[in-house]
C-alpha cells in the first residue's frame, strides 16, 4: 500500500478587493463590527461579466498546481472538485475542469461538503492512491459566493463573511509510508443540517417554480442562513476532537505540530483552537483577514500561501482541519 503526498499547490483569487468599508455603503455595518466578530478586513468578489466562475477559478488554480508539481496535465488520473457553488445545478464542475484543461477522459467527482469539502476531497484522493488505483489526482476547492449573497442589512450576518476564490493540489504516490498523508478523519452530524444551510432552490421544500410563482421579495429561503452562535459552539468542540483524533491515530501530540491550517471560517474560532492546543502564531496559518470565508477553497488557498511563504518544510507535521455545514468536519495529518 502506498501513501499519497502533495506535490503541487496553487491558488487563485479575483482581483476585486471588497473592504468592510465598501460593505458599509451597502448595509448597516462597519469595519469595527465585522472585525470584532470575524477578524475579516476584506475579501475578494468576482465582478459580474469578468469571466470568473467557480470552474474557471478552479482551472486557474489547477494550472499553477500542475506546473509546480512538474507533471503534464495528461499525467492526471482523476479529478475531485469540492464546492457548494457550482456553475450549474448539474453537471458539476469536475467535468468542466476536465474539458477546460483538455485532460483525457479520466473520472471526475464532485464533493458537496461545503466548508469541509476540501478535507473530504483530499481523503477521497488519498484512498484512491493508497489502494493503487490512481497515481496522480487533481483536487480542487473553489467557491463563488458573492453572486448569491443578500447584500442588504437583512443579510449582513452572513454576507460579510464570505469571499470568492479557488485552491488546488496535486496528490501523487509516495512509497515511503512515513511521509505524505498519514491519515484522514471524517465525521457528520445531520441533525443540525438546517443551522447552516441554503434551503432553496431544491427538490425538497422550495422548488424554483415556487420561488418564481411567489415572487416574494421577503422570501429568504434562497439566501444562506447561519445560526452563528450555535455553529461557533459546535465548531470549537469538533475542531478540537478531530485534531486530537488524528494525532492519537499517529501516536503524536499537539507539541509535534509544525503547522495547523484550519478552515478559515472565523478568526475567533482559529484563535480559540490555537489557545486550546497552546500553539504559537507561527504554528497556525490564518488568512481569513484578506479573503474571508471561501468554504471549500479556504484550506487550499491558505496551505498554498503558507507553502509560498516558506512556512511548510520537508519533514514538518502539517495538520488540516475543517468544520462546517452539514454539520461535517474532518482532519488530515500530513508529514511533509
Amino acid at each position: 500500500m502506498y501513501n499519497s503526498k502533495i506535490i503541487g499547490l496553487g491558488h487563485y483569487v479575483p482581483d476585486n478587493v471588497v473592504t468592510n468599508d465598501d460593505l458599509s455603503r451597502k448595509m448597516d455595518t462597519n469595519d469595527a463590527w465585522i472585525q470584532e466578530r470575524t477578524g475579516i478586513k476584506e475579501r475578494r468578489h468576482v465582478v459580474p461579466g469578468d469571466g470568473d466562475t467557480t470552474t474557471t477559478m478552479g482551472v486557474k488554480a489547477a494550472k499553477i498546481a500542475i506546473e509546480r508539481a512538474g507533471i503534464d496535465k495528461d499525467d492526471i488520473d482523476f479529478i475531485v472538485f469540492a464546492t457548494l457553488s457550482p456553475d450549474y445545478y448539474f453537471p458539476g464542475p469536475g467535468v468542466l475542469v476536465q474539458r477546460d484543461l483538455g485532460i483525457k477522459t479520466v473520472g471526475a467527482l464532485d464533493v458537496r461538503n461545503q466548508c469541509s469539502g476540501f478535507v473530504y476531497a483530499i481523503s477521497i484522493a488519498d484512498q484512491y492512491i493508497k489502494t493503487g488505483m490512481y497515481k496522480n489526482v487533481l483536487v480542487i476547492g473553489s467557491e463563488l459566493h458573492s453572486h448569491g449573497l443578500d447584500m442588504t442589512t437583512r443579510g449582513r450576518g452572513v454576507s460579510v463573511i464570505f469571499g470568492d476564490g479557488a485552491g488546488a493540489a496535486i496528490l501523487s504516490r509516495e512509497e515511503d509510508n512515513s511521509k505524505g498523508i498519514l491519515s484522514t478523519h471524517l465525521h457528520s452530524e445531520g441533525q443540525h443540517a438546517e443551522e447552516l444551510s441554503l434551503i432553496a432552490p431544491g427538490m425538497g421544500k422550495r422548488w424554483v417554480t415556487d420561488i418564481i410563482a411567489d415572487n416574494d421579495p421577503n422570501d429568504e429561503s434562497y439566501f444562506p442562513y447561519m445560526n452563528g452562535q450555535f455553529v461557533f459552539k459546535n465548531a470549537v468542540v469538533r475542531f478540537s476532537e478531530v485534531i486530537i483524533e488524528g494525532l492519537e491515530k499517529n501516536k503524536l501530540k499537539s507539541t509535534d505540530i509544525n503547522l495547523l491550517v484550519p478552515h478559515q471560517a472565523n478568526l475567533r474560532i482559529s484563535q480559540f483552537i490555537q489557545k486550546k492546543f497552546k500553539l504559537t502564531d507561527d504554528q497556525v496559518f490564518n488568512n481569513i483577514m484578506k479573503y474571508g470565508n471561501t468554504t471549500a477553497a479556504s484550506i487550499p488557498i491558505a496551505l498554498t500561501e503558507a507553502w509560498e511563504e516558506g512556512k511548510v518544510k520537508d519533514g514538518d507535521l502539517v495538520v488540516l482541519a475543517a468544520f462546517g455545514s452539514g454539520f461535517t468536519w474532518g482532519s488530515v495529518i500530513i508529514r511533509w
